[in-house]
């Protein structure tokens, strides 16, 4: 690989990257377009990220009003290191307690994953475009209650500058290689 000096670097790497799940709670996910096969990606991508030592934080939207996080989100997480974040605005980093944690990380890139795509997602993304940092929507671990909702906010992202990606792509991005002792975990988890 030849070496070239540029401003911008497009690989995803582990040591700079942090994860956010966005409200997968009890009251919204259950109206989300195909809930079920959006949290099992959620599911394999949270198991995926703790094989790499990927810091996630965990963000709830109301939690009187919407609920608890999923159970099946909850038991995965269960015993790691994740920090939760209860919010009553849409960006999660509108949320005080939440950005000053996200600041402290020292990570630029953020992984985005959860519902809704067009609400909380978006405005987290765009937040996060405006504050420097670079954010990686999953898409194929975010939904919204109707397709259109989820497609027209995938673009607005893309558009402003964020990075669409899906599970998959992004646990082997981050693995780098099939000699990191994360690959035989991250192989079994996509198949």
């Amino acid at each position: 690989m030849s070496t070239m000096i540029t401003d911008r670097t497009y690989r995803i790497a582990r040591e700079n990257t942090q994860a956010m799940i966005i409200d997968v709670q009890e009251r919204l996910t259950p109206h989300i377009y195909d809930h079920e096969n959006i949290l099992k990606k959620i599911v394999t991508l949270i198991k995926g990220l703790q094989a790499l030592n990927i810091p996630i934080m965990l963000n709830e939207q109301y939690k009187k009003g919407l609920g608890d996080t999923l159970p099946e989100i909850r038991d995965v997480l269960e015993g790691e290191n994740a920090k939760s974040f209860e919010k009553v605005t849409f960006s999660a980093c509108d949320n005080n307690d939440a950005w000053h944690y996200l600041a402290q990380q020292n990570r630029s890139t953020i992984l985005l994953f959860g519902v809704e795509a067009h609400v909380c997602v978006l405005q987290t993304a765009l937040d996060l475009l405006d504050n420097g940092m670079q954010p990686v929507i999953i898409g194929d671990a975010v939904g919204s209650r109707f397709p259109y909702d989820k497609k027209q906010a995938i673009r607005r992202i893309r558009r402003a500058g964020g990075v669409i990606t899906t599970v998959e792509t992004i646990l082997f991005e981050l693995c780098r290689s099939s000699q990191d002792p994360a690959f035989k975990t991250i192989s079994h988890l996509v198949k």
